[in-house]
């Protein structure tokens, strides 16, 4: 890839798995939960299926992550990739609930347009080591940012119900092609991993007989787990596709039109997360993490406040353009306060707190929208958001990654040198 020397090749190929992986979700998200209302499931039965999706790839994340350096990263994510395509016929080939609901735990379908399963989990271990330690924020910037472009023109893919609509397939079949589609990229995925080299493979290392893979920073991932949850059990209230089959019902909007929203919005996130290393380098992870955060919450509440279905949207837009710059600087943050050999299991049991901690809330926001309190997932959501980055200030604003303690340790001694001088 262009300008992605210091990258290597077990890099790039990461990053071509995630683009494939995010267009499909894109689109996912958009169409998933209009498509279960076309087969005819309530909302609650539909939230009750997004919830099982979360849970499942919570379920693989617990099960691989613990594993994966000693039966292999790359046969880990080959098998996940098998899991995708499988996950996708399901949903191509049956109106059955109960078997939707299989599919959906099979912990590959994504509810939300962004990663699920061990997927990330993995990838999220093995990138620092694909390039050098003064690129690895910016690398994770560039990680989600391609990952987002890709998702806003899945996102716009979604308008393709319209042509096969046109085509002769009616109703819930004319979402069926793409699921047979996502089915195709879960095949391509596995492919690529199948190419991965043996450097993607941690070294045997003492942390694997610790618990859990844990060692030195056994008190750090016990917080962040918890705080991360937090954050995700918000987030779960107002996943990509809940707010999509919210503005189906509320304002009655298409699914092409949708399809243009969810472009945008994916858009304006892939611009932020460009903007969150450059902004990172100045003022810290943490902080841009909780400065990016805060007033993004403020938009996400005012979504279902708007009087009109513009509004909304130009809500959910600022919102977006703002929320997601946490997104590489936690990953980035979390990887650089712990030891190399904890990477893979901080990553997996962070990622199992977000994931376990979101599986519950879509279910309950399908019981709102279903009891016609459509406003009140939003307001969950943004309140206990507002909550989390509170909290996550408070315990780890002395907590440096090492480049920023390293600046710190600089201040202090050019500081030193200063008082000397002056006396």
């Amino acid at each position: 890839m262009i300008g992605l020397s210091w990258l290597s090749l077990d890099g790039k190929k990461l990053l071509v798995t995630r683009i494939l992986r995010t267009f499909v979700y894109g689109y996912l998200a958009v169409v998933l939960g209009i498509y279960l209302d076309r087969l005819g499931l309530s909302a609650t039965e539909i939230g009750v299926v997004f919830s099982a999706a979360i849970a499942g790839s919570a379920l693989m994340t617990v099960l691989w992550s613990l594993v994966a350096d000693r039966i292999g990263r790359r046969r880990t994510v080959v098998f996940m990739a098998g899991l995708m395509a499988v996950g996708g016929l399901i949903f191509a080939l049956t109106s059955n609930f109960w078997i939707l609901l299989l599919g959906a735990f099979t912990g590959t379908i994504s509810a939300t347009s962004s990663e699920v399963g061990i997927f990330q989990t993995v990838e999220q271990a093995i990138l620092p080591q694909t390039a050098p330690n003064e690129r690895r924020t910016w690398l994770f910037s560039i990680y989600n940012t391609v990952a987002t472009f890709a998702g806003a023109f899945g996102s716009l893919a979604a308008a393709s119900v319209g042509l096969f609509a046109a085509l002769g397939l009616q109703g819930a079949d004319a979402y069926r092609p793409l699921f047979y589609f996502y089915a195709a990229v879960g095949l391509v995925n596995l492919l690529i991993f199948l190419t991965l080299s043996d450097k993607v493979e941690t070294a045997k290392i003492q942390g694997e007989r610790k618990f859990l893979g844990i060692h030195r920073s056994t008190r750090t991932v016990v917080k962040l787990s918890f705080l991360f949850g937090l954050d995700s059990f918000a987030g779960g209230f107002a996943v990509e596709s809940i707010i999509a089959y919210w503005f189906f019902l509320k304002w009655g909007l298409p699914t092409e039109q949708l399809a243009v929203v969810f472009f945008w919005m994916n858009v304006f996130s892939a611009l932020s997360l460009l903007a969150a290393g450059w902004l990172a380098a100045r003022i810290g992870l943490l902080n841009t993490m909780v400065l990016t955060h805060l007033p993004s919450h403020i938009f996400l509440i005012l979504i279902p406040l708007a009087p009109t279905a513009w509004l909304a949207v130009a809500s959910l837009l600022v919102n977006r353009a703002i929320s997601q710059m946490d997104v590489p600087t936690r990953q980035s943050y979390t990887m650089a306060v712990v030891d190399p050999d904890e990477r893979t299991a901080t990553a997996g049991i962070t990622n199992v707190a977000r994931s376990a901690a979101k599986a519950a809330a879509p279910t309950f926001a399908g019981m709102a929208i279903n009891a016609a309190a459509l406003g009140l997932p939003f307001f969950i959501a943004g309140g206990l958001k507002i909550l989390y980055d509170g909290l996550i200030y408070l315990n780890f604003r002395n907590v440096h990654p090492p480049e920023e303690a390293e600046i710190q340790r600089k201040k202090q001694l050019a500081a030193q040198a200063r008082a000397s001088g002056a006396t």
